[in-house]
């Protein structure tokens, strides 16, 4: 076995997957973050205005600006698992992961440098939905830490559960069946669009076994200041889900499960 020559952590190798995965979304940020503001923007007029026109307040809030957290975090949400398991698809599919493999970088550094790509793609598209929200429905931020803090954790978590459908996949067939069957339907049945607490049992009760219903109500709490959890029960149980998330990452990359032959 070689001896590692630059110290504990490889900072240049960190730095070069760091900075390649974030100028894989760079380099094509019509698709990016310009295609996701757009998606945004068609669910604010069909909701809001077609649905919404004469509906009454949710949570207290005007629907529009109850509607504006939830569908920043449900691109962010998207957006950070598209970038980790796309990465990790195309790689494998094309036969150059081998290329992300070989340099001497550990699996935590591996993990690092895929998980920066997912948090930096992540809060910018969180700045520019914010950012038209805010200009839209005439509202600001009540609590930014608070916001902050949910948008990074999703970054986290989906970033990782990226990871994860990216190893486990071995073409994109499989990939867009896991973003169709399992990311999507938990985006969607989280709170999105409605307050779970107007769902019948048992769908009320389900809904609060979804982690993602967490960082969408933390991000409401964040945005609005109201929510329909406590905001400190969500953050703990979020903690805990990217902890245990990304703890399997770190194990899978450094067996080298369905990545080495």
């Amino acid at each position: 076995m070689g001896v590692r020559r630059f110290g504990r952590v490889n900072w240049l190798g960190l730095r070069t997957l760091a900075t390649r995965e974030v100028m894989r979304f760079v380099a094509v940020w019509q698709q990016t973050v310009f295609a996701p503001l757009m998606t945004a923007g068609l669910f604010v007029l069909v909701f809001a205005l077609a649905l919404g026109r004469g509906r009454s307040e949710v949570m207290g809030l005007p629907y529009l600006q109850f509607l504006g957290p939830g569908i920043l975090m449900m691109t962010v949400i998207q957006n950070a698992f598209a970038n980790t398991s796309s990465s990790i698809t195309g790689a494998k599919v094309q036969g150059n992961i081998i290329d992300t493999l070989m340099p001497p970088l550990s699996a935590g550094e591996l993990l690092a440098g895929y998980l920066a790509g997912s948090v930096a793609r992540a809060g910018l598209v969180a700045v520019v939905i914010g950012t038209g929200m805010m200009l839209v429905t005439g509202a600001g931020i009540t609590h930014p830490l608070w916001a902050v803090t949910f948008v990074l954790l999703a970054a986290l978590l989906l970033g990782g559960l990226g990871i994860l459908a990216g190893i486990m996949a071995q073409k994109f067939d499989q990939m867009a069946a896991i973003t169709n069957f399992v990311i999507t339907p938990l985006s969607f049945l989280s709170g999105t669009f409605y307050s779970v607490e107007a769902l019948p049992e048992p769908f009320r009760s389900l809904s609060h076994w979804n982690p993602i219903f967490y960082l969408i109500d933390g991000a409401r709490y964040g945005v609005t200041g109201v929510s329909d959890a406590s905001p400190l029960r969500g953050l703990l149980i979020c903690l805990l889900v990217v902890v245990a998330v990304l703890y399997l990452c770190w194990r899978w990359l450094k067996s080298g499960y369905r990545m080495k032959p």
